[in-house]
């Protein structure tokens, strides 16, 4: 299983991430020293996935302590630069946490702040693992199959946690219960994380799958090829809102109407309780060149206007359950807007 994101103390201490802008055709990997160096990786989504950004706002703290040794930094200059880690993508709500978190224990000197982030990586794997059983086991309880189809959208596996996955890892948990019959991998416009990492990730654990558009994927469903669908969530609002990768709440909307169940999958970390719901989440807005660029080349007129929002918000009321480490919640059916509470 590829590692996203780890430190490592030799030869010197440094984040080693592998950088999914290269993959399939190449795994490389980035060796990141400096705070300017992890926040364009953070950007350019070389490193991506609610978790593995977690994971990354965390072990941020501890490199920006060592940066700050060396070139003699302030306290506000080190402050400055934490603080340009946690808001480097504004939507995904794991950078912010995982800095802060270890941001809390700066004081007790680099030890510690990096034994607190070191912590969040082996917490992030075992709730995978253990959202990934309660993700499995209830959709197999819910549609009454031995076996069953999956749509699925953008990258939510190793790639995007710090190991195993999200809604990948409960794939993986079904196909290792001979429970799974086939994934529709979405391709996910416009940077293609269905069909660059998601596909090979699934090739690598020789899992059965195809790929398809985007815009194919709601006819999968109405035409009864799939039994569920299941998605990851960069936020996770109180009311049981769900913030995810640009497409998503179309799979929710066809889910629906086809009346098969829409899952999200996300560590508990992902859960923002301060913020009430969908319609309170900053969505992140990237560049024209994703959209009017396609491997290289051009594809529309130059200057043509974009509107390029990196996520969509799944009301709800449209979401049959949310599975974390702690267990199950239908927010479509609970009684209590903050279901997640």
């Amino acid at each position: 299983m590829v590692v996203a994101i780890e430190w490592l103390n030799e030869p010197n201490p440094h984040i080693r991430l592998i950088d999914q802008t290269q993959l399939p055709h190449n795994e490389v990997y980035l060796e990141i020293t400096e705070v300017d160096e992890l926040v364009r990786a953070i950007q350019v989504l070389a490193v991506r996935g609610a978790p593995a950004l977690g994971a990354a706002g965390g072990l941020g703290v501890p490199l920006a302590m060592l940066q700050a040794e060396r070139e003699g930094w302030s306290a506000h200059e080190l402050e400055e630069n934490i603080r340009k880690i946690r808001d480097a993508r504004p939507t995904a709500v794991n950078l912010a946490w995982g800095a802060d978190r270890v941001d809390a224990v700066r004081e007790e000197g680099f030890a510690a702040a990096l034994a607190a982030a070191l912590l969040i990586v082996e917490e992030d794997e075992a709730a995978n693992r253990a959202l990934s059983r309660h993700g499995a086991d209830w959709i197999l309880a819910r549609t009454g199959k031995d076996r069953v189809r999956v749509v699925t959208h953008c990258n939510t596996g190793a790639l995007a946690t710090s190991a195993w996955g999200t809604a990948y890892g409960i794939i993986h948990e079904l196909h290792q219960r001979g429970a799974l019959e086939l994934v529709y991998v979405d391709e996910t416009r416009p940077l293609l994380q269905g069909s660059r990492l998601t596909s090979w990730e699934l090739t690598q654990d020789g899992i059965n799958h195809v790929v398809q558009v985007d815009g194919a994927a709601s006819s999968t469903i109405l035409r009864g090829l799939a039994d569920v669908a299941i998605i990851g969530a960069d936020r996770i609002t109180a009311n049981g809102d769900t913030a995810n990768k640009v497409g998503s709440v179309a799979l929710a909307l066809a889910c629906n109407y086809a009346g098969i169940p829409f899952m999200v999958a996300a560590p508990y970390s992902t859960v923002d309780l301060d913020t009430p719901s969908g319609d309170h989440i900053h969505i992140e807005e990237r560049g024209s060149e994703e959209v009017l660029n396609f491997a290289g080349a051009s594809v529309a007129l130059e200057g043509t206007p974009v509107f390029n929002p990196a996520f969509d918000v799944t009301p709800h009321d449209l979401v049959s359950a949310i599975a974390t480490e702690r267990g199950i919640v239908e927010p479509a059916s609970s009684p209590d807007p903050r279901v997640m509470a």
